[in-house]
């Protein structure tokens, strides 16, 4: 059986098909009582687990269709980021933003609400304008945006179907520049957060959150845009660096201001290496942006707790959206993301804390990353978690998409 890319988790399923048509797809969907998909494995916990079977996207057909009429791509869900991008900006067309990792498939990033970094940028989730999904019953339907239920259908852990195209949003092409900096004040940082998170286009706080201080400062400019000078004290990083200790930096896009594509500066890895160490788990909880201060401030306090378990943590934010279960639903947020090292019972242990920090602050945990919150917890961060059971449930009445991790954290039983 196959394990997820960081190797901390191997998929339980009878069997894994890949289909290579979406005919085969909906065959292997009806002839089955329990069916899951299964992308990249970027995911770090069960969410694709099964009694069934899992479906792998990854032999389906690739196809990506940019329409310059209406500034759409369409793009079959396997497709990774990557992938999807170096073909866009050949063509002369961008995304308005991307995850760290360009290895991460469209339709599984979008459907555990992954994102990218910047104060007006939505979630990679919040560029999709039409999805075709293969649904319990074997058929395959689109959902456009405008449609009653398409809020509802675009983050939706795979429990209304199996995704074979997305349509996304796009834009013509444009520039970045990368530029570094390092040693700022946490205290300084806190004070002028608005400020440090507007000073750039995307913007990424990567820390330790023990020391004091942020080390690394990652700031994202389009076109000629260029950042302040002084960055309240924070030095200029003097070479390339990686946000791991000792981590190999021709694994990074490049810095040093030099302006480059869109697709080879907004993800922190590139497509040609492979992503950060691999070893290691990871969790984010996306908290509101008028909860940020306090969230720091807990989050320094509990630092000597976590520290041994910690590789590094990233500070980002999101522009609202309108998407029932995205992490930014209805509200701006800041996104507190932690690299952890590959130890399951250590993690799991101060997650508690972490979320006992956060969760009361209305900080929602991401999807695909590990977090320990149950669906008793969830349902008050998520306003319209009731209306998505409806909506599963007359989606998928027998529950063919269904598995241990829906019915803990979304109460799908």
């Amino acid at each position: 059986m196959q394990r997820n890319w960081a190797g901390n988790h191997t998929y339980v399923a009878e069997r894994v098909h890949a289909p290579t048509s979406v005919d085969q797809l909906r065959a292997i969907v009806v002839g089955h009582d329990r069916v899951r998909p299964l992308g990249t494995r970027h995911a770090f916990t069960d969410l694709a687990d099964t009694s069934g079977v899992l479906v792998s996207t990854q032999e389906l057909p690739r196809e990506i269709e940019v329409d310059a009429e209406r500034r759409q791509v369409r793009v079959s869900g396997g497709v990774s980021y990557g992938v999807l991008a170096e073909q866009l900006a050949g063509s002369g067309w961008a995304l308005a933003t991307m995850a760290s990792l360009p290895h991460i498939s469209v339709a599984g990033a979008i459907a555990t609400g992954t994102h990218g970094s910047g104060n007006r940028t939505g979630s990679l989730a919040a560029a999709v304008a039409g999805l075709e999904i293969v649904g319990a019953d074997g058929e395959l339907r689109t959902v456009v945006r405008g449609d009653p239920d398409f809020d509802g259908s675009v983050v939706s852990l795979g429990a209304l179907g199996i995704t074979t195209h997305v349509t996304l949003d796009i834009e013509p092409t444009y520039d970045v520049r990368q530029d570094l900096y390092t040693d700022l004040s946490w205290d300084v940082a806190a004070e002028h957060l608005d400020e440090l998170t507007a000073s750039a286009y995307s913007v990424s706080l990567f820390t330790d959150w023990a020391s004091g201080s942020i080390q690394q400062v990652w700031l994202k400019s389009r076109g000629n845009a260029q950042p302040a000078a002084d960055l309240w004290g924070a030095a200029p990083a003097g070479a390339t660096l990686h946000m791991l200790v000792g981590a190999d930096v021709e694994a990074v896009t490049r810095q040093g201001g030099i302006g480059g594509p869109w697709h080879r500066r907004l993800p922190h890895f590139r497509l040609e290496f492979t992503p950060s160490r691999g070893e290691e788990l990871q969790s984010e909880y996306l908290v509101p942006r008028a909860e940020a201060p306090a969230a720091i401030e807990r989050l320094r306090v509990l630092a000597p707790s976590f520290a041994p378990l910690l590789q590094v943590s990233e500070v980002r934010t999101v522009a609202a959206d309108g998407l029932w279960l995205s992490g930014a639903y209805d509200r701006d947020v800041v996104g507190f993301h932690f690299t952890w090292v590959r130890d399951v019972p250590g993690v799991y242990a101060v997650l508690p804390a972490v979320e006992q920090a956060l969760l009361p602050l209305g900080g929602r945990p991401h999807w695909g990353k590990c977090f320990a919150a149950t669906a008793d917890a969830l349902r008050t961060l998520y306003p319209r978690l009731d209306d998505f059971r409806e909506l599963a449930a007359r989606a998928d009445p027998a529950g063919r998409f269904r598995n241990a991790f829906l019915a803990r954290c979304l109460g799908l039983g």
